[in-house]
């Protein structure tokens, strides 16, 4: 079992920063890829970011690439965000969810409860 509680959202303007946390409990934290979605009200869940067990690999979804940096402390059991020039579209509920394997967003196999991230133009 993994439990997922992020923190660090909030409201900031256009081109400002916020780095986002994903803290996770359980000792098996380090076998799961960890990835970063977003869900705009009236939109559907958007990939973000991936970072895999180890931290060795990472992925960003293009809409993100250059602006956002996903890393993670296995020692600490902690996964961050670091997003900078941050656009009015990147305005969502952010969640962190932990996949054994799967690509696949619909079965991912813990999710944390979300963090409100505002960008103001």
């Amino acid at each position: 079992q993994v439990q997922l509680v992020e923190s660090g959202g909030g409201l900031v303007q256009a081109g400002g920063s916020l780095r986002l946390s994903c803290a996770a409990s359980g000792r098996t934290f380090s076998n799961y890829n960890i990835n970063w979605i977003r869900q705009a009200p009236g939109k559907e869940r958007e990939f973000v970011a991936r970072i895999s067990k180890t931290g060795g690999s990472t992925y960003y979804a293009d809409s993100v690439k250059g602006r956002f940096t996903i890393s993670r402390d296995n020692a600490k059991n902690t996964v961050y965000l670091q997003m900078n020039s941050l656009k009015p579209e990147d305005t969502a509920v952010y969640y962190c969810a932990a996949a054994f394997t799967s690509w696949d967003i619909s079965q991912y196999d813990y999710w944390g409860q979300g963090t409100q991230v505002t960008v103001s133009s």
